[in-house]
């Protein structure tokens, strides 16, 4: 028998809040049982002042979510799950019935399109930067560490961020 074991692995997850600038305004490291849409209300909680809006995907539909944003001003732009019904009785948040109903009337697509749905992309850049910088997994062992080198990682990108990011423009026709 080898002396010490392998030992229990696990998954962290890196959540991130980006503002439209593809500044990181908030951020939460968790291990990987814990929900996202959880996260989220964390993360919404631990932005200063108001929010115009909160993106995010159909994983964070939730009538938390909705709650959390709402408390900050926000309007929310989560698709809903593909199997969402309107709440007939309920704790149900209207904003997301009403998003629901905007769904079912125009299709999921044209919603997608019309609220603006696009702007989720730059949470998703983040995380390409995040990784394609400082690579996709985290250097320290423990979960202090772990937890440090996350906000580090969010300060450099926050940093080149701020430098300046590239100007692209359409040529042609």
């Amino acid at each position: 028998m080898k002396h010490g074991g392998r030992g229990i692995r696990g998954w962290n997850t890196h959540h991130l809040g980006v503002d439209g600038s593809g500044v990181i305004v908030a951020h939460a490291l968790t291990g990987g049982h814990v929900d996202d849409a959880t996260t989220a209300i964390d993360l919404i909680a631990a932005v200063d002042g108001a929010l115009a809006c909160v993106t995010a995907d159909a994983a964070y539909d939730t009538v938390g979510v909705y709650e959390a944003a709402a408390g900050h001003g926000a309007t929310v732009v989560i698709p809903p799950t593909r199997t969402a019904a309107v709440s007939r009785w309920g704790p149900r948040s209207s904003a997301q019935d009403r998003t629901i109903e905007a769904v079912e009337e125009v299709g999921r697509r044209r919603w997608k399109k019309e609220a603006r749905y696009d702007r989720q992309g730059r949470v998703e850049n983040a995380f390409f930067r995040y990784k394609s910088i400082l690579g996709e997994s985290l250097r320290a062992r423990s979960p202090g560490g772990q937890g440090t080198e996350a906000v580090l990682a969010c300060n450099i990108l926050n940093q080149m961020t701020a430098l300046g990011t590239p100007a692209s423009y359409r040529i042609g026709g």
